[in-house]
């Protein structure tokens, strides 16, 4: 008869003098209050933290009734934290001279910690194209870290049909994209910085960013170039050439000059406004409709009323 394990655990002595109840309580979750200073922002954190209209309200929010949601944080070795969801408060904190943030604080592995991270900002209102792209990859890589099934072809363009669903169809059922949706936006992770404004802004549509990123960088510059200089956007049917160009190694600057100068068929004349120059008069609920050009024709429609009124008066 094997002898019996002595290294039995036995109940703490707390256990015979506290409830079930109370127990459960201590070993919960609990909401601390740390010092904003001590928690460093996660790496390479996709989702944008401006200091837009939106963020003056939440300063506004903050300095009158406190952070009511708690931020998430995990503990560093150094004693110090990093942030994994609640960055935009943070800094709301920040601006409102608030020292200390209500938190809660989670053990997490790099990779638990980049999803949970993604998946709490992946559902918001407004998302960028380039916020999806890099949350989209870092959240597969880190799944395939965990040892799920992954399938992360950096150049794949059709997916082969399996029985199992692969961890991008798993994350496109949780954010209601595509499988191919998914590889889409990952791909966009390959264009230089500049083009990938480009596209946030909408200067690029989101189809034809996907074929030029497979371009070269210097190519990718070339068509930045033409973008900022003769106002030229590439349409889906031109970036797709360009991609078969480069594929064939036909592709040259020429070439995508060439390419580019052709006029489209719903090329039409546009006017060029900076983002800084005209945001600030632009009001945060018009933003938020996406009605920012009829506000515009209608600002321009209502001055020129007034000018013919003016007109009229000094005609009398």
């Amino acid at each position: 008869m094997k002898e019996q394990n002595l290294e039995m655990k036995l109940p703490k002595l707390d256990d015979f003098f506290t409830t079930q109840e109370e127990r459960d309580f201590n070993n919960a979750e609990k909401v601390e209050e740390i010092e904003i200073n001590r928690i460093s922002e996660f790496p390479n954190h996709p989702f944008k933290v401006n200091d837009d209209d939106k963020m003056r309200e939440m300063v506004n929010s903050v300095k009158e009734y406190g952070v009511i949601i708690p931020v998430i944080v995990r503990p560093k070795n150094d004693g110090t934290y990093e942030m994994i969801s609640g960055h935009r408060r943070k800094r709301a904190c920040e601006l409102a001279g608030i020292k200390k943030i209500r938190c809660i604080v989670k053990n997490l592995s790099d990779d638990e910690a980049t999803i949970l991270m993604v998946d709490s900002n992946i559902q918001r209102e407004e998302i960028l194209p380039s916020e999806k792209a890099y949350a989209y990859k870092m959240k597969l890589e880190a799944m395939k870290h965990q040892g799920k099934n992954v399938e992360f072809e950096e150049n794949e363009t059709y997916a082969p049909v399996v029985p199992k669903l692969t961890s991008r169809e798993r994350l496109g059922e949780e954010v209601g994209e595509s499988r191919e949706n998914i590889r889409r936006y990952i791909r966009l992770t390959k264009l230089i910085p500049e083009l990938l404004d480009e596209v946030d802004s909408k200067r690029i549509a989101f189809r034809p960013a996907v074929e030029l990123s497979y371009l070269e960088e210097d190519y990718q510059y070339v068509i930045l170039n033409k973008l900022d200089y003769d106002e030229v956007s590439p349409s889906l049917s031109q970036a797709i050439t360009l991609k078969k160009m480069q594929q064939e190694g036909t592709i040259s600057e020429e070439k995508i000059e060439e390419l580019l100068d052709k006029e489209k068929p719903n090329q039409k004349e546009f006017i060029k406004i900076h983002n800084e120059r005209i945001d600030k008069y632009i009001p945060t609920k018009i933003k938020e409709t996406g009605n920012v050009e009829d506000f515009i024709i209608l600002c321009v429609q209502e001055h020129n009323k007034r000018e013919r009124l003016k007109q009229e008066r000094d005609l009398r």
